[in-house]
């Protein structure tokens, strides 16, 4: 049985993120929850309250608690020779993170600077707007300048048939459109450190997280063009997430810390419900895995391949890049059959 402190701490825990999803009829749901009375719930309230975490609103009888909004900054910055991202984080982000465990605070640190630099080395923008809201529960970053669009930019300079293959590509890593300067690691690495990370440029959305570790492509045809590109990162701050663990798991087995392994979401590679049939799309799906010593194909949501697909990649380019290990997961039946067949034709 939990001591009295563990017992305080889950109901505290309960109620601010009740608070967070439905602030009315907040004591009473942790009354029936937790089989205490409503007085001894509002004690557990006033405690959150003095502490800032809670505030209330609305008068006695009609009175709610939602999140106090532990930070709420902005700034508006213009591209000129000298701005650094390192700067601009000790200025701007770093002192509203205030008692944010070290861990959480690495994953801020590398996320913002990695994605404030491809603003300033990539959008070709004039100014660029970032920022920090917190509460209890999120600590939510932002990056949106007012460049060309990180997924035009892409197709421009891998002439790309569209920006949704340029999606595809981002989600792979290692894509730079500047090699000189940069790894193409950032976004891939960073997507993954938060719990929800979204790219929005040009009615087009990359989101990954919110309770699914893999990522996905939204459009969005009437969504407001405030910015060129906007990069959006949250993340509870009781994580026990490290940027050592995500920098671990996909640096591969023979331990160097290279960013040898990557993981392909294979459903990115269709236009709207097309099936994947073709070597084409195979070679699409494939594109740049010659990068990776590990390459790991996400079927979910894939119900079915044509033999042509699976050929392509599983003897065809399996045969031309015996280097590179490759792996699949998530397949149901019918698609693991066609992918053991093709192997079995592979020499």
């Amino acid at each position: 049985m939990a001591d009295a402190s563990e017992r305080t701490a889950e109901i505290r825990a309960f109620l601010v993120r009740e608070a967070a999803r439905r602030p009315a009829g907040l004591a009473a749901r942790a009354s029936v929850k937790f089989g205490i009375t409503r007085q001894a719930v509002s004690r557990h309230i006033s405690a959150l309250v003095a502490a800032g975490i809670l505030q209330p609103e609305g008068e006695t009888r009609g009175r709610v608690y939602t999140l106090a909004v532990l930070a709420d900054h902005r700034a508006r910055l213009a591209v000129v020779p000298g701005l650094a991202e390192d700067e601009v984080w000790r200025q701007e982000i770093e002192p509203h993170l205030e008692g944010v465990p070290s861990n959480v605070e690495s994953v801020c640190h590398y996320g913002f600077t990695e994605m404030f630099n491809n603003a300033i080395d990539h959008a070709a923008a004039e100014t660029i707007t970032t920022g920090i809201y917190r509460t209890a529960i999120e600590i939510e970053l932002y990056v949106g300048d007012d460049g060309v669009g990180i997924f035009r930019k892409i197709r421009a300079a891998l002439g790309l048939a569209d920006e949704r293959q340029a999606v595809f590509e981002l989600t792979k890593g290692k894509l730079t459109t500047d090699p000189a300067k940069h790894t193409g690691q950032g976004i891939f690495f960073t997507s993954r450190l938060f719990d929800r990370f979204e790219i929005d440029s040009h009615f087009l959305r990359l989101s990954h997280g919110e309770g699914d570790d893999r990522p996905t492509l939204i459009e969005a045809t009437d969504a407001p063009a405030v910015f060129s590109t906007l990069v959006t990162m949250s993340i509870d701050p009781s994580s026990s997430r490290t940027t050592k663990e995500i920098f671990d798991r996909f640096a591969g087995p023979e331990g160097d810390y290279s960013f040898s392994t990557t993981q392909i979401v294979v459903a990115l590679a269709r236009y709207g419900q097309e099936q994947l049939v073709s070597r084409s799309q195979a070679k699409r799906v494939m594109t740049r895995c010659e990068n990776f010593r590990h390459v790991i194909l996400d079927f979910s949501n894939i119900e079915s391949i044509g033999p042509a697909f699976a050929d392509e990649i599983f003897r065809v380019y399996a045969n031309a890049h015996p280097e590179i290990e490759l792996r699949w997961m998530n397949a149901v039946p019918e698609v693991e059959g066609r992918i053991l067949h093709a192997k079995s034709n592979a020499t």
